[in-house]
């Protein structure tokens, strides 16, 4: 049987690389060595409202209205003033730290490396990631995770961002692609899924917390009504599928668990 796939994109963190886990332990160690845990209070209070801090910092920066210079000091420095304990270091001392522990964090989402390995040779696989290209290499390496992708494509380097159509073009053009039979894999439904769409290639949305068993690891067209009544309890994602729909005819699958790649590619 012809497979329908031949090649394969993947976002790496939080899709392959754990980015949630490993962002907690970097920051942890960076700030134990910098002697700021004790100036803190709750670390995990302090993390939960980082978190949120950079969430909305790194949209400002996919959208053009941030530098990476500015989103890699004010990150810190907003956090530590929103935790009332303002900074007394420059915020770029704590994120040079930080940005030196993230690649020594190795942890991968659960089943990557199985899905990884079954993958390697048997279809062309390549990364698309918006991370900062100084870390995004280490994470890769360190991780030894390189064996499994033929390149690699870092939004810093071509000059365009997830969800832009560009980057998703370079990528394709540059692997020598057929859109038809490439497939973007993402947990973001805004930069991966959306982006995917919008320039015309399937996608799968990895959400490990979706809780719509009987549909997940099944494809859908974009404008299927199935695919509406799986979304219709989270209406940003039924908003985002109404106004970011391909004219071309693409399809949406929605897994929990990157086991599932294995059974429906």
């Amino acid at each position: 049987m012809t497979k329908k796939y031949t090649h394969l994109f993947f976002d790496l963190d939080n899709t392959i690389w754990d980015f949630n886990s490993n962002s907690f332990d970097a920051l942890y160690i960076a700030l134990d060595k910098l002697q700021l845990l004790g100036v803190i209070g709750s670390y995990d209070t302090f993390f939960k409202i980082y978190s949120e801090v950079n969430e909305r910092l790194w949209d400002l920066y996919r959208q053009g209205m941030m530098t990476k210079k500015v989103l890699s000091v004010q990150r810190f420095e907003e956090s530590f003033e929103k935790n009332e304990t303002p900074l007394n270091i420059g915020g770029e001392v704590v994120n040079d730290a930080y940005l030196a522990e993230m690649p020594l964090q190795t942890k991968l989402v659960e089943g990557a490396r199985k899905v990884l390995d079954y993958l390697h040779g048997r279809y062309e696989v390549a990364i698309i990631t918006n991370g900062f290209k100084e870390v995004q290499y280490d994470k890769i390496q360190k991780s030894d995770l390189s064996k499994y992708f033929r390149k690699i494509f870092i939004s810093e380097e071509i000059g365009a961002q997830k969800p832009g159509r560009q980057i998703f073009e370079y990528a394709v053009k540059s692997m020598n692609a057929p859109k038809r039979s490439s497939l973007m894999i993402g947990d973001s439904w805004d930069v991966d899924i959306v982006g995917a769409m919008k320039f015309g290639i399937d996608q799968i949305y990895y959400n490990p917390k979706i809780e719509y068993a009987a549909w997940l690891g099944q494809f859908f067209s974009t404008n299927n009504q199935n695919l509406s009544d799986i979304l219709t309890g989270t209406p940003h994602f039924f908003d985002q599928l109404q106004k970011y729909i391909s004219k071309r005819s693409v399809s949406t699958a929605i897994i929990s668990d990157l086991h599932q790649l294995i059974e429906i590619l």
